[in-house]
Parts: C-alpha cells; sequence; structure tokens
C-alpha cells in the first residue's frame, strides 16, 4: 500500500503527527521583499566526487544537451551527446512499406475499425515501425588521460576529484588529479546553439598525456529500454566519417549512417593538432602538447557547418543566459520553514527547473528520458506532453514551452486523417511517435485516449496567460478539432440513453483490457472538462455553443462508482486487489484536472482507498505528483507534501529524477515536471481552491512558503 506518512525515512524530518503538531498558518511571505534567486539557486548546486555509472551531470540548452562524468567530458562513461533533430532508420524490411501496414480490426460500436495494434501479416514491419527512426548519439568528447608509466588512466587512479554545476551560470567546473598533477575541466554550453565549449587546464597538457578527442558511433534502436547509453562503437564499417581541416585552428566532420548525415564543426584556441586514431577510425583526437590548456569548442548540426564560436564565448553566453532564465518566470523559497524537509524539497523544485530546461525546451516534445538516453527508441510519447510541458505555464515561462506547443498545429492534417479514417471526426492525436507524426504499433499506442484533451487544457493555461484574440486565433482549430474528435468518439448507447467512451479503450493505467473497458472515471472527468472548455472558447470567439458538444456534454455517462468509490472504468472486477498497481487513474480527476463530474466526497473515500491498498513499489515518478495534487484539492496539504518527498519518489545526486518504476530507466522526466506543476499549485492556489496563501502547503506553522511570479492551477 501506499504508506504516505513514512516519507521521512533518510529525510531527517518529522513524521505527519509532527506536521500537525505545530500552530501558525503556512504563508506565502510576500511583506518580506524579492526573493534573493540567486541565493536559492546556488544553494542547490550539484556536487559530486565520483561518476555516476547509470547518469550523467549535464549541460544543454533545451534543444541540445551533454552528458559530463567526473571529469567533466565522455572520459571513461559514453553518455550521450543528443539533439531534437538527431534520427536515424534503420533499412526497412525488404519489399516493405509502411504503407503496407494494416493492423487489426477491433469491433467498436458495430463498426469494424482497424487500429495498429498489431498486423501479423507483417511482424517485421511491425517491429521497425515500433523501432524506427530512433534517437542518436551525435558524438562522445572525452579525454585520453596517460599515467606516468604510459598507461592509460582509469577513474580509480584519479585523486582528489570534485565535480560541481554552478546552477546559476550552467557552468560545469571539475578537478581532479592524475599522478599528484591537477587538472581543471570547464565545460558550458551555448545557449543558441547546439556547441558544447571546453577548456581543460593541466601541465599533463604540455606534457603530451592529455589530450581531447571527439569520437562517432553508429546507431542503432536498441531496446526500448536504451539505457544508460546510446549507439554502439564495435560498426565501424557500417558508417563513414569524413574530415576536412580548415586551416590552423578549425576542422569540420561530416558523420553518415545510413540516410542520415550531420555535421560537427571543431574550433580551438592556441597551438593545438588533430590526427585521426588509428585504432578507431571515426576517433579525431586533439593534442595541444606545446602548451597547457586546451580551448575547444564542438558544435553540431544537420546542415552544412558553421565554425563553432571559441569556447570562451561559448562560457560566456552561458553565463549571460542562465541568470536570465532564473530571473524569469516563477520562484519558491523555503528556506524560512521550520520542517528540516525544506531543503530536500526546495532542492528538488530548484534542480528540476535546470533539468527540464536542459532536456525539455526543444522543438518537438521531449521523450521521457529527455536528452540523456533513449526511452521507447528515443520517441516521444504525446499522452505524456502534458506532464513534460504544463509545467512551463504555472512557471511563467511561455518561450520555452512556445518551443514544442506548435507540434498540435504540425500533426494537425495528419491526425485529421487519422480520426477520418477510424470513422470519426477532428483529429486524433498519436500516441508514441517522432516529427514525422508516423504511429508507432502497440496495443497502448493505437486504443489510448487521454492525450486527446491535452491541447484544450494547455491552450486554455495559454489563454489564462494571454487573453487576447491571438491566443484564442492561435489554438482555434487545434482547440476544436480536438474537441470534434471527442464528441464524435462519445456514442450514443440508445440502450442506456447515454453517451459511453470505449470500448475499445486503454485507460491511462494501461492494464485493463481495452476489450471490456467502457467509461474510465479519469477520461470521462477529462473529456467533459474538454468539451466545457471548448464550449467557452466557442463564446470567447464570438460563436454559437456546439449542439453535438451540449449533447455529450448533458448525456455523458457519470463517473463510475463501486462500494462508494470511483473505479477504473465501470464494470471492472477486483479493482482493488489484482489491479491497484501503476497508475491511479481515478484520483487524477480530482488532481491534475479540476474535477469535472466528480463528488468531492466519493473522492476523499477513493483517495483513503488508494492509500490503503495501492502497491506504492509499482507507481511511476509521475503518480507521486499526480498524488500530491489530489491531496492538495482534498484539503490534505500535509499529504501533499508528504507525497512530493514520498522515499519513492526519487531524485539522483546528479539531479535527474528516477523513474520509480520497475523495468523503466533513469531519468523520467515526468516526474520532475508532475513536481514543478504540483509545487506550483500548491503555492499559488488553483481554481476554486482556498483563498489563503499556499494552500497545499501544511498551515501548522512549519512551512514558510515564498513564491513570487507563479499562475494559478487550473
Amino acid at each position: 500500500m501506499i504508506r504516505r506518512r513514512s516519507v521521512l525515512q533518510g529525510m531527517g524530518g518529522l513524521g505527519m503527527a509532527g506536521l500537525l503538531a505545530g500552530t501558525p498558518a503556512a504563508r506565502a511571505d510576500a511583506a518580506a521583499g524579492a526573493i534573493d534567486r540567486r541565493a536559492l539557486v546556488g544553494r542547490h548546486d550539484i556536487e559530486r566526487t565520483a561518476s555516476d555509472p547509470d547518469l550523467p551531470v549535464q549541460v544543454g540548452n533545451g534543444r541540445f544537451a551533454f552528458g559530463a562524468d567526473i571529469t567533466g567530458l565522455q572520459t571513461f562513461l559514453p553518455f550521450a551527446t543528443m539533439s531534437d533533430w538527431g534520427w536515424h532508420e534503420d533499412a526497412l524490411p525488404p519489399g516493405q512499406t509502411p504503407a503496407d501496414y494494416v493492423g487489426t480490426a477491433w469491433d467498436t460500436h458495430g463498426r469494424q475499425v482497424y487500429y495498429w495494434t498489431d498486423d501479423k501479416q507483417h511482424p517485421q514491419l511491425n517491429q521497425w515501425l515500433r523501432e524506427n527512426p530512433h534517437r542518436i548519439n551525435l558524438a562522445r568528447i572525452g579525454m585520453r588521460l596517460l599515467r606516468g608509466d604510459g598507461r592509460e588512466a582509469t577513474e580509480a587512479d584519479l585523486t582528489d576529484r570534485h565535480q560541481r554545476l554552478d546552477l546559476w551560470s550552467g557552468t560545469l567546473h571539475s578537478t581532479f588529479a592524475l599522478d599528484g598533477v591537477p587538472v581543471s575541466v570547464t565545460t558550458a554550453c551555448h545557449p543558441e546553439l547546439d556547441v558544447v565549449g571546453v577548456r581543460v587546464d593541466s601541465p599533463l597538457v604540455a606534457a603530451g598525456r592529455l589530450t581531447v578527442s571527439i569520437d562517432f558511433p553508429y546507431a542503432t534502436a536498441g531496446s526500448k529500454f536504451s539505457a544508460p547509453f546510446v549507439g554502439v562503437w564495435d560498426r565501424p564499417d557500417a558508417h563513414q566519417t569524413q574530415l576536412r581541416r580548415r586551416g590552423a585552428q578549425r576542422a569540420d566532420i561530416t558523420h553518415r549512417l545510413d540516410a542520415t548525415t550531420y555535421h560537427a564543426s571543431l574550433v580551438w584556441q592556441g597551438p593545438g593538432e588533430l590526427t585521426t586514431d588509428a585504432a578507431h577510425p571515426h576517433r579525431y583526437v586533439l593534442d595541444g602538447r606545446r602548451t597547457r590548456r586546451l580551448e575547444v569548442s564542438f558544435g553540431f548540426s544537420p546542415d552544412e557547418p558553421r565554425p563553432a564560436p571559441p569556447a570562451p564565448e561559448v562560457s560566456a553566453a552561458s553565463a549571460a543566459w542562465w541568470p536570465r532564465f532564473w530571473r524569469s518566470g516563477g520562484a519558491i523559497d523555503l528556506s524560512q520553514s521550520a520542517d528540516p524537509r525544506w531543503v530536500e524539497l526546495e532542492r528538488r523544485i530548484v534542480r528540476s527547473q535546470y533539468a527540464m530546461a536542459v532536456n525539455e525546451a526543444g522543438a518537438w516534445p521531449p521523450q521521457e528520458s529527455g536528452l540523456v538516453n533513449n526511452g521507447w527508441y528515443g520517441k516521444f510519447h504525446m499522452e505524456m506532453y502534458w506532464w513534460h510541458a504544463a509545467h512551463y505555464a504555472l512557471w511563467n515561462r511561455w518561450p520555452l514551452l512556445d518551443r514544442s506547443a506548435a507540434v498540435y498545429e504540425h500533426f494537425l492534417a495528419s491526425s485529421r486523417d487519422r480520426a477520418q479514417d477510424q470513422g470519426y471526426r477532428g483529429a486524433r492525436w498519436p500516441k508514441m511517435t517522432t516529427p514525422a507524426g508516423l504511429d508507432s504499433p502497440g496495443l497502448q499506442n493505437a486504443l489510448l485516449l487521454w492525450q486527446q484533451p491535452h491541447p484544450i487544457f494547455l491552450a486554455e493555461l495559454d489563454y489564462r496567460a494571454h487573453p487576447d484574440k491571438s491566443t484564442l486565433e492561435k489554438w482555434r482549430e487545434v482547440v476544436f478539432a480536438s474537441a470534434d474528435f471527442l464528441a464524435s468518439y462519445a456514442f450514443y448507447d440508445s440502450a442506456t440513453h447515454r453517451y459511453v467512451l470505449g470500448p475499445p479503450l486503454v485507460i491511462a493505467n494501461e492494464r485493463p483490457d481495452p476489450r471490456t473497458t467502457i467509461n474510465p472515471t479519469f477520461e470521462l472527468a477529462y473529456c467533459r472538462f474538454a468539451l466545457r472548455t471548448a464550449q467557452r472558447w466557442r463564446r470567447r470567439l464570438g460563436l454559437a455553443p456546439d449542439s453535438t458538444y451540449a449533447a455529450v456534454l448533458a448525456g455523458l455517462a457519470p463517473l463510475p462508482v463501486q462500494d462508494g468509490v470511483y473505479v477504473f472504468h465501470e464494470g471492472i472486477q477486483d479493482m482493488w486487489t489484482k489491479w491497484n498497481t501503476n497508475h491511479p487513474d481515478p484520483v487524477a480527476a480530482y488532481g491534475m484536472l479540476p474535477g469535472d463530474g466528480v463528488d468531492v466526497p466519493t473522492m476523499r473515500a477513493t483517495a483513503q482507498k488508494v492509500y490503503a491498498t495501492w502497491d506504492v513499489d509499482n507507481l511511476y515518478s509521475w503518480d507521486f505528483p499526480l498524488l500530491a495534487m489530489n491531496a492538495a484539492r482534498l484539503g490534505d496539504p500535509g499529504g501533499a507534501v508528504d507525497f512530493l518527498l514520498h522515499e519513492r519518489f526519487g531524485f539522483t545526486d546528479t539531479g535527474l529524477p528516477a523513474s520509480g518504476f520497475a523495468g523503466v530507466p533513469s531519468p523520467y522526466f515526468p516526474g520532475a515536471g508532475g513536481l514543478l506543476y504540483a509545487a506550483a499549485m500548491m503555492a499559488a492556489g488553483w481554481d476554486r481552491g482556498p483563498e489563503t496563501a499556499a494552500p497545499g502547503f501544511p498551515s501548522d506553522g512549519r512551512w514558510t512558503v515564498r513564491s513570487e511570479g507563479l499562475s494559478r492551477a487550473i
């Protein structure tokens, strides 16, 4: 079961009873003046003395990220250099194309509808469509370190290791010694360009015992959980690199992997010689033997390369951009709290903002593992886009959200085609996909529903922040296409005189049988919210209410209740003994969502049932913010804080969120995005919530919540 009260194990704080023993209210202390944001951020810099073998420390710009080991580069561990544009496809099965894929016919209220759940006539094509395209690791950038006896050093040979990621400037500082000789490495990413700048200072450079190299792997789809590393290094004949020298201090390298081609540009300062490595045909080594400092920048592009800016310029650009980021939008300062857990919660909030800005602010929705490694072949999941992106709205960092929100407009035509092919109106958004918008076969991928209302939710957040005609026009087609689909998806059951959802339908939990799933709690509430909001958009645009939306809203089945609590879906058996793992969907209707169709006492009983029976070891990390939002809306702020600090809701010393679920690799960024949304909601409040300061935090005097620049949740 979910042992919500035991969150303090290993945190040195007080339990729930201790929290309730205080007296005065938690407060948003606006009277104390503006938050010292530099102090807030600086007290959570990431420091470590050894590599994490599974997770890097990163620098990046949201579209491009570089993962480093303890040396500040990828010297001992082949962590990834990833982008939102780097993709590769394997060769198609001989004689087959995606157009050959048919799928499987499912009975859909008396109609035979083909969904891409499987195609037994094309098993190889089925797997190819799941695996392709997949993201690529652009390159490994590392050092070759030689000991005094000429042997290549390992991490164990290094002494005095210390690494600090300065969050305020986005700069990684790494120091260590080899044979007593000091080495200092500074690593930064340009905020606007896909460029890593590196400065290495050490007598070992002049002695020829330290060189910097760039190495290019071949791409592979791998497994759906391809972590912690991306790419393969033992297929040198499967790809090609071409070096072009551009003078004494620049070289360009073109990398070709089948139909994928991209470029790397190297620029260095001072003396340096770039050579090929005879033992590794795709590795290039920069030797600065005549100086003790190597300064080099590595730029990447899918187009013809331009010279990368020099490394000092990269560092300067990073040091200018990140303070602007931290001073923008919202902030939460918990440092005046008496509850000793404030440090851990504030640390999670600050580091999650950095991790999301590095990994999750590109031109396309991010994958679950961001730009760290490949989960599900590096594809992004549209049902998880809310968890990756919605927090930017509450933290008022719209420029970062706007980069990827255009995905709906980009996918609009293909999503209309998908809906039409299945006999529906409007647009049916894909689930597991890539920038091409092509479906990936699979039961969940084809039959999942809860991604469909997301654009309406995001559009409403946008309008609340920017209530003008340009916002209405920006989202108009997407909002109405989404609502049109939902209204046509709801089937009128003449026997019961109501509109129903499913079957076939896969709920957010993904475990119940889609052939028997009908009227799921979460999806019903989300459909109600979406259609209600779409009607509001029609009024804002001066349009009459849509009669179909109105009919569905009036006749949609009620949220299913068994024995006084909400359940996954109507008619489910053994809900609390057989199906009580994975996401606790029913609480989402009054947590993530504002509760359309929800009876609050029934929801309170449902939450207590979840706490008593759910298997906490089988929750994904984003389930904890989900439970926190539900607890806050139910008037249990102590429980909300407990969930955000639950021992199963983990964050590593790299600042990256753990998955929290067996079999799913870390990092798992929906957990970090969910944390940020929940924390903002708890600090700034929500529609029809308590009109008190920081309503999602306990009013026992142990929490002093200072916040600024946040927006209220829906």
